[in-house]
Parts: C-alpha cells; sequence; structure tokens
C-alpha cells in the first residue's frame, strides 16, 4: 500500500508541508520533523497495482511533476507546485508527465515571475489544466546560457538547486537563497528590468508582511533583488555569475 497525498499536504519544494494526526485532524509540519526526512501520515492509502495501471505505458519515472487545483489570488502564493515521489494523490493535486525539461519547468513554475501572471488569469478558485496552459512558459530550448552566464550548463544550474530543495535544505537562510538565486534567474528569463523586478516583489503583500514580522524587512525581495543585480552585472561584464553571498551551491 502506499500513501495518498492531499494537496493540501505540499507545498512549493516541500513534500512535508502538512500532516494528518490520529484524530483525523491536519497540521503543520515542523521544522525538525522535515530535518529528520519524517513523511507525512496520510489519511488514505492505495495499492500500489492501481497506482501502476494508471501509469502503465504513459510515465516509467519514480517522480511525478504537479500543483494544487485550488488556487487564490489573494494568497500569499497563488501556484503552489513541486516535484513529488511516484505515489497515490487525491484529484486536487493536478498532474502532468513532461518528456523533458523538468529541472527548467519546476523552478519557472514555482518562481513569482510565473506567479505574478498567473493571478492576472485566475478569475476563480481552480488551476485548472485549461488556466494552467494558458500561462506563459517559454520551452527548456528556449532558454540559453546567454541570458545567464553560468559556470555550467543551465541544467546542470538550476538542477543542482532545485534538487537540493526538493531534498530538503535544513539551514532557512540558505534555502531562502537557493529560491532567490532561481527567482532572481527567472525574472532574467523572462526579461524584467530591476524596476519591474521591484513592482512585482510587491505585488504579494502576504509575503512581505510574514517577512516583516519574521525578520524586520522584506527580506525575500532584498535576496531576489540581490541575486539579480549580481546576474545583470555578470551578463554586462562578460564574467560568470557567483552568488552575492558567500555561500554557493557547488554540487
Amino acid at each position: 500500500m502506499l500513501p495518498l497525498y492531499e494537496a493540501k499536504m505540499i507545498h512549493l519544494y516541500d513534500t512535508r508541508w502538512a500532516t494528518y494526526e490520529a484524530d483525523g485532524s491536519t497540521r503543520l509540519m515542523t521544522a525538525d520533523e522535515k530535518a529528520k526526512r519524517l513523511n507525512p501520515m496520510p489519511r488514505y492509502w492505495v495499492a500500489e497495482i492501481e497506482i501502476d495501471k494508471k501509469l502503465a505505458g504513459r510515465w516509467d519515472r519514480d517522480w511525478l511533476l504537479g500543483w494544487r487545483d485550488v488556487s487564490r489570488s489573494t494568497d500569499a502564493r497563488t501556484v503552489i507546485t513541486t516535484l513529488v515521489p511516484r505515489l497515490a494523490y487525491g484529484h486536487k493535486w493536478m498532474l502532468c508527465l513532461p518528456s523533458r525539461g523538468r529541472v527548467e519547468i519546476q523552478p519557472l513554475w514555482s518562481s513569482f515571475a510565473f506567479d505574478y501572471v498567473a493571478r492576472q488569469k485566475l478569475g476563480g478558485t481552480s488551476m485548472s489544466y485549461s488556466t494552467m496552459m494558458q500561462l506563459p512558459m517559454p520551452r527548456p530550448d528556449q532558454l540559453t546560457p546567454a541570458q545567464l552566464p553560468l559556470d555550467r550548463t543551465l541544467p546542470g544550474w538550476l538542477g543542482a538547486r532545485v534538487d537540493r530543495l526538493n531534498g530538503w535544505i535544513v539551514d532557512e537562510l540558505e534555502r531562502a537563497r537557493v529560491r532567490a538565486e532561481l527567482d532572481a534567474a527567472a525574472f532574467h528569463f523572462y526579461g524584467l528590468t530591476r524596476d519591474e523586478v521591484s513592482y512585482v516583489m510587491d505585488t504579494f503583500p502576504i509575503v512581505k508582511r510574514k517577512d516583516e514580522a519574521a525578520f524586520g524587512t522584506y527580506r525575500t525581495k532584498e535576496l531576489i533583488l540581490a541575486a539579480y543585480d549580481a546576474m545583470a552585472e555578470a551578463r554586462a561584464s562578460g564574467q560568470v555569475y557567483r552568488a552575492p553571498w558567500a555561500q554557493e551551491v557547488t554540487t
């Protein structure tokens, strides 16, 4: 038997967002539980053979990519998407089976740039397949090294960060910095200027309010702008991009 994960149990780069308790209630998983890589407790279980039947001839990987159907433009984030293991999922967790481009698709779908556009498009509370298919998503082969001067291939640079986030980075600041690099890269891929990046980030008031309550400043925006500036400077100078902080992802 395999667990059935519901959409409310999953968040951005996080398959340990929430868990069920013995009495049927749900709660957010703690930082300590995530650090220990403890899996959430589901409410339902499904025979593995049923999952194999659904995916037979269509999918042979040990992962899936999906997003929450229930979405609101007024929430902290609208597009809640991440890579998930090959398990059972409720109907409110929408799935896609990309034949290629996994390391490009996930960070772009998870980005503030993509989320900003989704907020303009979403009229109700359902991020349906038809709505998702109308959102601007460049093909992986449209992302070129010229857009971002890196010390390795673009899939390698993105994959190192995405895979670390999917596996969970325990240190909260390091996690925020890695996500900021991916968001900054997405802003460059979408061709936004620095002023436009600043404007987009100010349209996420809940993220801003939570940051100011926790850190006394809009840290998410500051980290993204710092990474964005470092990338812009690298492009202008012809140098390889280096993170604007001491700790870098090297694997």
